[in-house]
């Protein structure tokens, strides 16, 4: 277990926090491309900070602070101009680099003022791929690259992406990706006890796991498992495993699982699947609100990723691992945690932490990582074949939809 203070440690994520500095070193998403397109100006709420990203009328990007160092009304109602976002207050009008270019009423009484040069508000570079906007919000010396995953960076994709807003710490989402075994009793038993509520037949038969094993590698974390019936001399499953992206990414083979960290509490879960299109085909990508309760409330445990947001909300806002008792099957939990302390450590003395992209030759088309087949053993109901009859990852992964309606992260005005 964690003592109350490390737990904090590792959980809390705003501005002078020792993991908020960490996370701070990578690039994060925080908005479709299709709802900058719609909206020109979204308040978006990352790591603790109130935000607001907006688009020029000369089609440029910028991320600046919520409030205006003015009179602190909020640039969530701002209205874009060719050069930046003008405060709906007064008109004060700051560019992608925070720099205040121009106080309509103040310039009009002293031309010659020099007053809009000592006013500067936070801002942050964002870049576009893979039909997301990301934000890098560490010291600018210390950029890295943004990251061209495979699966972001193919041309070859149709891409769906689907959000969800989680009360909970973005930590809970991410240690349960660090451990195999959960999905024997949370997916197949859980789900087929829902099922046969239902009156319906089960749908995943429950293999037990023989072994399960991590390996570091240069970007994260491989999670192996060995499952009964399966061969360890042929099993994808043993022999590959699926990556954990440090610091805060699942990658499940043509699939994203993203925890971005709206602030102590708050989450912002992205699953990013894809499905290839023909060289002849447009480009699609579907973006679509993805809820984890049903509308009467109840959490959902008719899906896998249901089910795993179920352990992930009811653990509380900040799961107390203070409380926890750890077994042998925690091992990779663990191990986990060590390398978010360890990467803490790194930051704080001047180093690098893990997974950072600095090589352009390393980026470029894109950055393959090798995933187990997406078919799982533990998926089949006994006697079927592992090449028909199962449910692929991503269709298992993907929640219930709903009409898009809003932006990316939660308002805050």
């Amino acid at each position: 277990m964690l003592t109350e203070q490390e737990n904090e440690r590792l959980s809390r994520v705003g501005p002078g926090t020792p993991m908020g500095a960490l996370l701070r070193r990578y690039w994060h998403p925080i908005a479709a491309t299709e709802d900058i397109e719609r909206e020109e100006v979204l308040p978006v709420r990352i790591l603790g900070e109130n935000l607001v990203l907006y688009k020029t009328t000369g089609g440029e990007l910028g991320l600046i602070q919520e409030r205006c160092p003015h009179r602190s009304a909020s640039l969530a109602y701002g209205v874009p101009d060719e050069q930046g976002l003008r405060c709906p207050y007064h008109g004060w009008l700051y560019n992608a680099e925070g720099k205040c270019l121009d106080q309509p009423y103040e310039s009009t009484e002293d031309p010659e003022s020099t007053y809009k040069d000592k006013i500067i508000v936070d801002a942050y570079p964002v870049e576009t791929l893979g039909g997301l906007v990301w934000t890098y919000m560490g010291p600018p010396e210390g950029r890295p690259l943004l990251p061209r995953w495979d699966v972001l960076a193919r041309d070859d994709y149709h891409r769906r992406i689907g959000i969800t807003h989680l009360p909970c710490n973005w930590l809970q989402c991410m240690e349960n990706s660090l451990d195999p075994v959960h999905f024997e009793w949370l997916h197949a038993n859980v789900m087929n006890y829902a099922a046969k509520r239902l009156g319906q037949e089960p749908a995943m038969f429950p293999a037990r796991h023989r072994r399960i094993g991590f390996d570091r590698f240069q970007y994260g974390i491989y999670k192996r498992r060995l499952l009964e019936n399966d061969d360890p001399e042929t099993s994808p499953d043993w022999l590959t495993g699926h990556p954990i992206l440090f610091p805060n990414t699942l990658d499940i083979g043509g699939s994203l699982q993203i925890r971005v960290p709206i602030d102590d509490t708050n989450t912002l879960h992205i699953v990013y699947s894809t499905n290839e299109r023909k060289p002849d085909e447009p480009e699609r990508i579907e973006v679509y609100d993805a809820p984890h309760t049903h509308e009467d409330g109840r959490l959902f445990t008719e899906s896998i990723i249901g089910t795993d947001m179920l352990a992930w909300v009811t653990q509380g806002p900040m799961t107390p691992r203070n409380l926890e008792h750890l077994g042998v099957s925690d091992r990779g939990i663990i191990m986990y945690r060590q390398e978010l302390s360890d990467a803490i450590d790194a930051v704080a003395r001047g180093d690098d932490p893990p997974g950072l992209v600095r090589n352009p030759e390393d980026n470029f088309p894109w950055i393959e990582i090798p995933c187990e087949s997406t078919p799982r053993a533990a998926f089949r109901r006994p006697g079927q074949q592992r090449e028909t009859g199962y449910v692929t990852a991503v269709e298992a992964a993907e929640p219930p939809k709903r009409r898009r309606v809003s932006g990316l992260v939660p308002r805050v005005v």
